[in-house]
């Protein structure tokens, strides 16, 4: 398999992973609504897999012939780094009525990356991607390998830009991603003087396991929404490793890269996406699913680590016996998507269908964990005639792909229908 067919057959496993679905051939297939939403909580991952999946479209520049010897990090002489002014839109100096500086190209892209780099190591393998306007845009980028007496790490930079009308949430790299879909990251946030914010992340290349190859990155995202995004892969590019060293950057070097000032007339030039169409209805609110799901749950317990948007909520419920992550999501215009998914033929587990009088349909299912673990799923899928949708689930973890946390799920499968039945997610 060509490196691009990885890259799109891992875009689309992640987005799936990300809105914690099961196969095509265990349940039922999601919405495209949830499609989208999977993707923009998968954010991230979604980002760095279409940066390699539009590769072979991209301008490829020669960094200068092959092995650069790179310079002090940040182009000081001291070798302390220069910080980006993140306090407000990053802008071009000189006259108002100057015109907008063209985006930035692929080899500009390099050269800058090239020059933040610490020092004493070559660079090799360069490749970047100039600016694409179209029907859509193609974030410059650039990546390439860094090596030294310590061995290789391969990085790529990314500058994107906001669409008007997508919620940040959706669409930023930054922020740390919830524990239920990220179980082993170590992801920490901080607030920077002027409203920018700076993330970084030390995770794996795959996301549900804490061994491998290690994944480190750091985002900064400017007060207006403008993005720089850095990542590396330990020991070369990315699954060309398996071992468990770190990556030859440390996150403080990584911070350093994305706050540089070297960003900022790129930034500036960058074009603004047109504003996303109106998708038509809205979803349900994420704080009348938290609401709705919280009311059900057994007093006495503790939840954590609410994770909420339209449509969807997920959080994790203690009950002094181990901790259970429970999901409840709720659709409109279902019925279609749904035609011959109600039914238990094909289905891994122990599944029952039924059919209630007012001829709404409801399916269990227990099975065990699509991420290849021990963990247990249970789920209660109800198909309302109109359409309406709403699937409870719980693991037995804090996260499908997380450790087992107990023996079974907390809530009981009762509860769990309670839960999937209740159409206050509708109108609460």
């Amino acid at each position: 398999m060509s490196r691009d067919e990885t890259s799109r057959d891992e875009d689309f496993e992640t987005g799936l992973a990300r809105a914690l679905r099961r196969t095509a051939g265990e349940f039922p297939p999601p919405a495209p609504d949830l499609v989208r939403r999977s993707v923009g909580r998968g954010r991230r991952k979604r980002l760095f897999a279409a940066v390699r999946t539009t590769a072979a479209a991209a301008a490829v520049v020669a960094a200068g012939g092959g092995l650069l010897a790179v310079g002090p990090l940040g182009g000081h002489g001291d070798g302390t780094p220069e910080r980006l002014r993140t306090g407000t839109q990053a802008r071009v100096t000189g006259q108002p009525s100057s015109p907008k500086p063209a985006p930035p190209s692929g080899a500009e892209m390099i050269r800058t990356l090239t020059a933040l780099l610490p020092p004493g190591g070559t660079v090799s393998a360069a490749t970047g991607r100039d600016t694409q306007t179209g029907p859509g845009i193609l974030w410059p980028m650039a990546q390439l390998t860094y090596t030294t007496a310590r061995g290789s790490t391969a990085l790529d930079v990314t500058l994107t830009r906001p669409t008007p009308g997508i919620p940040a949430d959706q669409e930023s790299q930054g922020g740390c991603l919830p524990v239920q879909v990220r179980p082993y990251d170590r992801c920490t946030t901080e607030k920077l003087p002027g409203g920018a914010v700076l993330t970084t992340v030390q995770s794996f290349t795959y996301p549900n396991r804490d061994t491998g190859q290690k994944r480190w990155y750091a985002v900064l995202t400017t007060a207006d929404g403008a993005e720089v995004t850095v990542q590396e892969f330990a020991g070369g590019g990315e699954k060309e490793a398996s071992g468990p060293a770190d990556p030859l950057l440390s996150l403080a070097e990584l911070s350093a890269i994305v706050r540089s000032p070297r960003w900022e007339s790129a930034l500036a030039a960058l074009p603004t996406p047109p504003r996303a169409p109106d998708t038509g209805r809205e979803g349900v609110p994420g704080d009348r699913m938290t609401r709705v799901l919280k009311s059900h749950l057994p007093r006495g317990g503790t939840v954590s680590d609410v994770n909420a948007g339209d449509g969807l909520v997920q959080l994790v419920h203690d009950d002094g016996h181990g901790r259970t992550m429970v999901e409840a999501d709720a659709q409109y215009d279902m019925a279609d998507a749904l035609a011959g998914h109600m039914g238990c033929a094909g289905v891994a587990g122990d599944c029952r269908s039924e059919t209630l009088g007012d001829g709404t349909r409801v399916k269990t299912v227990r099975g065990r964990s699509e991420k290849g673990g021990s963990a247990q799923v249970w789920q209660v899928d109800v198909l309302y005639p109109d359409g309406r949708r709403v699937v409870a689930r719980e693991v037995n973890s804090y996260a499908e792909a997380g450790p087992v946390t107990r023996p079974r799920p907390a809530l009981s499968l009762e509860l769990l229908r309670g839960i999937a039945l209740d159409k206050a997610f509708f109108t609460g």
